[in-house]
């Protein structure tokens, strides 16, 4: 015996329920099917072949991800997630539980049916719970953009029953499958609103409602001008002082002496040099992220010029921590994070090449160049035996995993520091992988993670270079990192205001 069950074939007994709502069915479809719908047939059709395959939410999400918002590329990736579950689970358990045929098409229009008719089983639909999976995916992820699918998705769905190729039932089946497998990949990846920085400890800072008192300096050197348009649209008196890579630190310190609030707009690199200027002056500081990964602004809860302004007119901030580093001389402050070892090898290689050949090939030429290298980069000393090391790595703050997403720091004023180290030994880039993979939380013979207030390195060899929020420096000797706890006040838009 087979357990498929045929929903079309009446087994004996009294089955009033299921009898009503098959009869229902078949009443909606030869409805839909007598229904003259004018203005769907030449769009409808074609929105059905366009979403085979997937192929109409792969290009949407593309689109999305064109737009170069951290929440549109968020949303896109989320879309297509969870499209891919819900693709999974009906091919491999809807269609094959239960065995429904696909409806008689004589009741349809000659000029709705599709050339080429499906072969697979009629219940629930794949292409409706496609369309419902990425709509769903897209919308808990950025409302904004889900109400600019929605229509779309709804469209796709409604088209099969259009074209005689679905029930009514088999698209409402395939939506909910397709809504609920989004809802799955959120537990297993939670979106950015589920995990909101904590708005502690807030800073008392003064409101500028039309940005008066803000000085803004951006670097034009990561393609800054879009985002500073933005601002000053929000913040109309806001001065913003736009300059080439080698004059930001000069203009950020001018900027720090007449301003009411420092702004910066740059990548990482750019962010560390307005933090320590800021940390000098005793002024507030204004993050509009304008680098290529800007995990400052981001873990903060700023991701472009609305979160940013919306901050400045409400005089909404917190205080948060920053770390700094000393030893022979040299001393640093860091946002983000520090590290010795295979890191700042590959920063030092990437900057050697990247004039030639570009920025990515230069990081993907770097990395190969380092971890061929038949040396580790660092050494230290447990138990009065010295042992190899790839990377020692110190966060600003704790940084947590989300589900299967890449760690984040949700909270920048818990007084810690990340640390991770991965231990020498062969092949370092498995090593490596295996360590970013696993998370901060794991022992194992490869890398272990500790997180401290406080750490001293010693013996730490003469040339050794250190990497703090992608810029490189040599340390020797004695190095010490410390917090500086709450130092620093930046601007963010607070939750539930």
């Amino acid at each position: 015996m087979s357990p498929d069950a045929d929903l079309t074939a009446r087994r004996p007994g009294p089955r009033l329920l299921r009898d009503s709502l098959l009869a229902l069915d078949s009443r909606l479809f030869d409805f839909a099917a007598g229904r003259h719908w004018p203005a769907a047939e030449p769009v409808l059709p074609r929105l059905s072949r366009s979403a085979n395959h997937g192929v109409l939410w792969f290009a949407t999400a593309a689109a999305m991800a064109a737009s170069r918002t951290p929440r549109s590329r968020r949303a896109a990736a989320r879309g297509l997630a969870s499209l891919t579950l819900a693709s999974l689970t009906i091919n491999t358990l809807g269609k094959r539980s239960v065995r429904r045929t696909r409806p008689v098409l004589d009741p349809v229009p000659l000029v709705r049916q599709l050339k080429r008719q499906p072969i697979t089983t009629s219940f629930p639909s794949g292409h409706a719970a496609s369309a419902a999976a990425f709509a769903t995916g897209v919308a808990l992820e950025s409302p904004t953009w889900g109400a600019a699918v929605a229509p779309v998705a709804w469209s796709v769905a409604l088209s099969w029953v259009y074209t005689g190729v679905h029930f009514p039932s088999d698209v409402l089946a395939g939506a909910a499958l397709g809504a609920g497998a989004a809802f799955a990949v959120r537990g297993l990846v939670p979106t950015r609103a589920q995990v909101v920085p904590p708005a502690r400890p807030r800073a008392q800072v003064p409101a500028l409602p039309d940005g008066e008192g803000l000085v803004m300096v951006a670097n034009t050197a990561s393609g800054t001008a879009d985002r500073v348009r933005a601002l000053h649209d929000g913040l109309p008196l806001a001065e913003i002082v736009e300059c080439e890579p080698r004059d930001v630190r000069a203009e950020l310190e001018k900027a720090a002496a007449r301003a009411t609030v420092l702004g910066v707009c740059g990548g990482d690199g750019t962010v560390n040099a307005a933090a320590e200027i800021a940390l000098r002056h005793g002024v507030p500081l204004a993050v509009l992220p304008g680098g290529t990964l800007n995990h400052f602004a981001y873990d903060l809860g700023v991701e472009g010029a609305r979160d940013l302004t919306r901050a400045v007119r409400q005089g909404e901030a917190v205080r948060v921590d920053a770390g700094r580093f000393s030893g022979d001389g040299r001393e640093g402050v860091f946002v983000n994070a520090c590290s010795l070892g295979v890191y700042p090898e590959l920063v030092r290689e990437r900057e050697r090449w990247s004039r030639r050949v570009g920025g990515w090939p230069a990081g993907v030429l770097g990395a190969l160049r380092v971890l061929r290298a038949d040396r580790h980069p660092l050494e230290a000393e447990f138990g009065g035996r010295a042992r190899p090391l790839w990377l020692l790595f110190v966060g600003n703050g704790t940084y947590h995993r989300m589900g299967l997403a890449p760690g984040r720091r949700t909270d920048l004023a818990d007084g810690r520091f990340d640390v991770r180290v991965v231990h020498g030994g062969r092949r370092p880039a498995l090593r490596l992988l295996a360590a970013a993979v696993a998370g901060p939380l794991t022992r194992s013979p490869a890398h272990a993670a500790v997180q401290v207030g406080r750490l001293h390195l010693s013996g730490v060899a003469p040339g050794t270079l250190l990497a703090y929020d992608g810029e490189v420096t040599e340390v020797e000797g004695e190095v010490t990192l410390e917090k500086l706890p709450e130092a620093l006040t930046v601007y963010r838009p607070l939750p539930g205001n």
